[in-house]
């Protein structure tokens, strides 16, 4: 079902007026709270004259705040954007980032990074690395099988390697020293931006783009994936090669986000399903509404970790106590409208 021009504007309008709300609370809120005039007048400073760092707001929003901000935008709507193409060329709305083992993967290279002292960029880097590693395993893997639906063997072959993958994790941390590098691994798996910087933001940002140029290129042809195999091939589009881009493409954008935050689960699951209530399933416009919807959901996850309570939560614990009940009221309302 097509929008209206001006069920479409009012579509575009809200969500963006969405995302600057969360982010100029995001902005206010926190330990050192600041009123939403400030945060107003440092942020137009810089039409003026340079930011101002010399004050005690102006530090809290451009060198600690921003920073972390722009970081949860990135993340959020890279796990979102790989959560959208997942489900759309699986035709599977309970398909993740992580169903081909990017999540377990990353976890397995920064558990690794962490144990042998290395810094937080060798960290960051195996963490990535682990995560292509890990999908490329699987291909691997689902290559060695032909008899059964290939869809089918990818994903019950992401299980498997995300479950091998979780068991180095595991034997890690029994090896890990329990007072030093356990506690890290911990807070690592556990998901957070408190270690976001602007190298790592200016790391990851190509990768991310990298990853979203195709899916915003072949937005047309996804939608055909929800069709049979043979009637889209039947239509001139090569599935296998699409969905092989697709793929990539996600996975590339998942194992950057991961590299910076750790594992936040529940975002590239609930997200899309959110999305689609609003936008409906037509790719091109289900792609950038569940990026919005992403980076801003992330945000107020963040806010609230570092706000709620003395010490920092980890945000995937946040994020999992909102989306498991969102996805729980989604389906529940799902199955009665079905």
């Amino acid at each position: 079902m097509r929008m209206k021009p001006a069920d479409r504007r009012f579509h575009w309008s809200f969500l963006i007026l969405f995302l600057m709300v969360v982010v100029i609370a995001a902005l206010a809120i926190g330990q050192y709270t600041l009123a939403p005039s400030a945060v107003l007048k440092a942020l137009l400073a810089p039409a003026i004259a340079l930011p101002d760092t010399s004050s005690d707001a102006g530090i809290v929003i451009w060198n600690l705040r921003l920073p972390r901000i722009a970081a949860g935008l990135l993340v959020g709507a890279a796990l979102a954007a790989a959560g959208t193409a997942y489900q759309g060329m699986f035709r599977n709305p309970l398909v993740s980032p992580d169903i081909l083992g990017v999540s377990a993967g990353a976890g397995l290279g920064a558990s690794l990074a962490i144990l042998l002292g290395l810094s937080l960029p060798f960290v960051q880097g195996l963490a990535f690395a682990g995560g292509l590693i890990a999908v490329g395993t699987v291909y691997w893997v689902s290559g060695l099988v032909r008899r059964h639906d290939p869809i089918l063997v990818l994903v019950l072959s992401g299980v498997a390697v995300g479950t091998l993958f979780g068991a180095g994790i595991s034997l890690i941390k029994v090896l890990a020293d329990p007072s030093v590098q356990l506690p890290s691994i911990t807070f690592w798996l556990l998901g957070g931006l408190n270690g976001a910087s602007r190298e790592d933001l200016m790391l990851a940002l190509p990768l991310v783009l990298a990853g979203l140029v195709p899916m915003i290129l072949l937005r047309w042809h996804v939608n055909l994936l929800a069709l049979a195999d043979e009637e889209a091939a039947a239509l001139g589009v090569d599935v296998h090669k699409l969905r092989r881009i697709l793929i990539v493409a996600a996975t590339l954008m998942t194992a950057a986000a991961v590299s910076i935050a750790g594992i936040v689960g529940w975002v590239g699951l609930v997200i899309p399903h959110v999305a689609r209530l609003i936008a409906g399933s037509e790719f091109s416009r289900l792609l950038p509404t569940s990026i919005l919807l992403g980076a801003g959901f992330l945000v107020i996850a963040d806010t609230l970790a570092r706000s709620v309570a003395s010490i920092e939560l980890p945000l995937g614990i946040l994020t999992a106590l909102v989306g498991a009940p969102a996805f729980i009221w989604l389906l529940a309302r799902t199955g009665r409208s079905g």
